[in-house]
């Protein structure tokens, strides 16, 4: 799962929350109704083995910024849910206040509840072995000294990276010296293709991401009945700073057996699944499988509503079958990154066989209406999951849902496009709201019809529509609190967590406007020094603006002296390409420095001119050419653009 960190609302963003109506009263209350509320199997097991909860359940910077704030969530202190809340998804909620340092078997424990993930920790021969380190260096540095605070402070010698996430290696810094790390006294492991799937899902489109995540999460919703309860995964994503140790050792065989500090533990890659990079682990010895985040108890996302290219759920499904043949006889307790463990050899092969069955289903049963010619949203209203998964808590939608993740399985198989030409080209979304609207006897009319529906329970239909409305007449206020109000209705039945925060969120925003964030950096210094020279060159070609460019053609030779690269960059057709490892004799200037020297540059810690005076950067040849393709690159203009209305020049 890749994140954005919460950000403060004020106060005065709360005012305008209804209250739930009758008709999502009745809709929580007809869902509600089948489902085994008497199990309290996994309230028993998200508090088993605790030691100590997280101090007074807040993390705070060195300054006193508070970073994590479980004491937000204190109004989730009841089994009733309120109206505002669907009953399933409060239940998780409940689950996801268990924090703290719990002890799972002998010489194996986890730290929940100070993040979204949590940070497994194994006692080693000489030291620990951290997996998953959490976001940020602040909340993982309080999360390791809370371990310490209670068990031998034992030094850390090795970091293990489940997967290409920022929740589970961003806080790397704050539990582990870059400087130990290169003198080779702490290991750092992760499966193959890591740094790429960082790059890539997080790097090329991250500010639109980041946008998105905001309504994925809800972090800038305010917390309570009516506001954020949960992220699924847990409560929501701790703030600071994240960071990046690139790993010293890579998992590249399907299946490979390490000691780590004394430890067996044997890798077995799952590339493709939950994330691009990712590994499960089995603890031999413990007799502990680690499935990562490929086996939570909810259903998770085929496509995030953050966006990310659609995963395979055939594949997925695959590899926690092999899991189950290749570990399950020695597993006495399985754990993951997220939540609580599940104790037992016969509770675990039930729970992988119906986690392993639920990604399937979903896959299988797509392709079999999509075989008939079905289209993607007529597949996703038809399925459901059968007997036997339906009622499993194990298997409940609150982070994925059976309906968008149909939708996933199509777009990976057929794209985005259902095969009906009059969606092949229609108008873009504004002029045809405008037409719609027209059709349909002018706004007034519409939202008078739509009030009525409102009335009787539509909110489906009314966002919908009150949709159309808002990208004819983004300021008609009328238009824009009436699809506000349907979206809260849609939030409050929604038992996704996901759901529920991008419905409120867009109501949020309709509301009051986009929320102005103080300019701040989409990527870190870790992430852009641990891009590869070929991604760095394509993120600077995606910013390239054609009309600054217009006319010219140029090449450009760069030499990277601390890596040891070589590139020729072309500028032609208003594209920018390049070719690693060729160096042109028809380049117009060449650029010999390090890949920190321009990292600097690009992150404005340096200019090009002061670089040129240092002696960090030369330029052989003509050296306004160097300076003519920076002209050309576009600033980055920020990620808080419009989403619920047209947005400035799309209208």
């Amino acid at each position: 799962m890749a994140v954005a960190s919460a950000v403060p609302v004020p106060a005065s963003h709360l005012d305008a929350a209804r209250d739930a109506e009758p008709a999502t009263k009745a809709a929580n209350a007809a869902m509600a109704a089948p489902l085994p509320f008497a199990d309290l199997a996994d309230f028993e097991a998200a508090k088993r083995g605790l030691i100590a909860p997280v101090p007074d359940g807040m993390v705070r910077s060195s300054s006193g910024t508070v970073l994590w704030n479980l004491g937000e969530y204190a109004f989730i202190n009841g089994e009733l849910a309120p109206a505002t809340v669907n009953p399933s998804l409060w239940r998780m909620a409940r689950l996801n206040m268990a924090n703290g340092l719990f002890k799972v078997t002998d010489r194996l424990y986890q730290l929940r509840g100070f993040d979204i993930a949590n940070m497994t920790v194994i006692e080693g021969a000489s030291g620990l072995i951290l997996i998953d380190p959490l976001t940020t260096a602040e909340v993982a540095k309080a999360a390791l000294e809370h371990y310490w605070a209670h068990r031998p402070k034992k030094p850390v010698v090795a970091v293990i990276y489940t997967h290409s996430h920022v929740d589970h290696y961003g806080g790397v810094r704050g539990v582990v010296d870059e400087a130990d790390v290169k003198a080779g006294k702490v290991r750092v492991i992760a499966p193959a293709g890591f740094m790429e799937a960082v790059s890539g899902e997080n790097v090329l489109a991250g500010p639109p991401m980041i946008r998105r995540a905001q309504f994925q999460f809800g972090s800038m919703l305010p917390r309570g009945p009516r506001g954020q309860v949960d992220a699924g995964l847990g409560k929501g994503v701790a703030r600071g700073t994240p960071g990046l140790i690139a790993p010293t050792q890579s998992i590249e065989q399907a299946v490979e057996e390490h000691k780590v500090d004394g430890v067996r533990i044997v890798f077995q890659l799952a590339p493709e699944t939950e994330a691009p990079a990712e590994m499960h682990m089995f603890y031999p010895e413990l007799g502990v499988l680690n499935m990562a985040e490929n086996a939570c108890p909810l259903l998770h996302n085929f496509i995030p509503l953050r966006g990310a290219v659609a995963r395979d759920p055939r594949i997925w499904a695959k590899y926690i079958g092999e899991a189950i043949r290749m570990y399950g006889p020695g597993t006495e307790i399985l754990i993951g990154q997220h939540h609580w463990p599940v104790w037992g050899k016969a509770a675990v092969a039930d729970y992988l066989e119906a986690q392993r069955d639920l990604y399937k289903h979903i896959h299988d049963q797509t392709l079999r209406y999509m075989n008939k010619g079905w289209r993607p949203a007529e597949i996703a209203e038809a399925i459901d999951l059968p007997p036997g998964l339906a009622e499993r808590w194990s298997a409940r939608g609150y982070y994925g849902t059976v309906n968008h993740n149909v939708k996933a399985v199509y777009q990976r198989y057929l794209s985005w496009y259902d095969g009906n030409p009059c969606n092949l080209h229609p108008l873009p979304p504004a002029p045809a709201a405008a037409k719609f609207v027209e059709y349909m006897g002018g706004a007034p009319a519409v939202i008078a019809r739509a009030r009525a529906d409102f009335a009787k329970g539509e909110f489906r239909w009314v966002a919908q529509v009150m949709k159309e409305v808002v990208y004819a007449e983004p300021t008609n206020k009328e238009a824009r609190a009436l699809c506000a109000d349907a979206l809260e209705q849609m939030g409050y039945q929604a038992e996704s967590a996901t759901w529920r925060n991008a419905f409120l969120y867009g109501a949020q925003e309709l509301r009051h406007g986009v929320f102005q964030m103080p300019a701040r950096a989409t990527m870190g210094a870790d992430t852009l020094a641990g891009l590869a020279t070929d991604v760095f060159f394509d993120l600077m070609a995606i910013r390239l603006d054609p009309a600054k460019a217009a006319g010219q053609s140029m090449v450009l030779n760069w030499h990277f002296t601390d890596r040891s690269e070589k590139l020729a960059l072309t500028l032609q057709h208003c594209t920018l390409t390049h070719r690693m490892g060729e160096w042109s004799a028809e380049a117009a200037a060449s650029v010999t420095t390090t890949r920190a020297t321009l990292d600097a540059v690009v992150l404005r810690r340096t200019t090009a001119q002061e670089a040129m005076m240092s002696g960090a950067l030369r330029i052989d040849g003509d050296p306004s050419r160097f300076a003519l393709l920076f002209a050309m690159l576009e600033e980055p203009t920020g990620f808080m653009f419009d989403i619920l209305t047209p947005g400035e020049g799309r209208s």
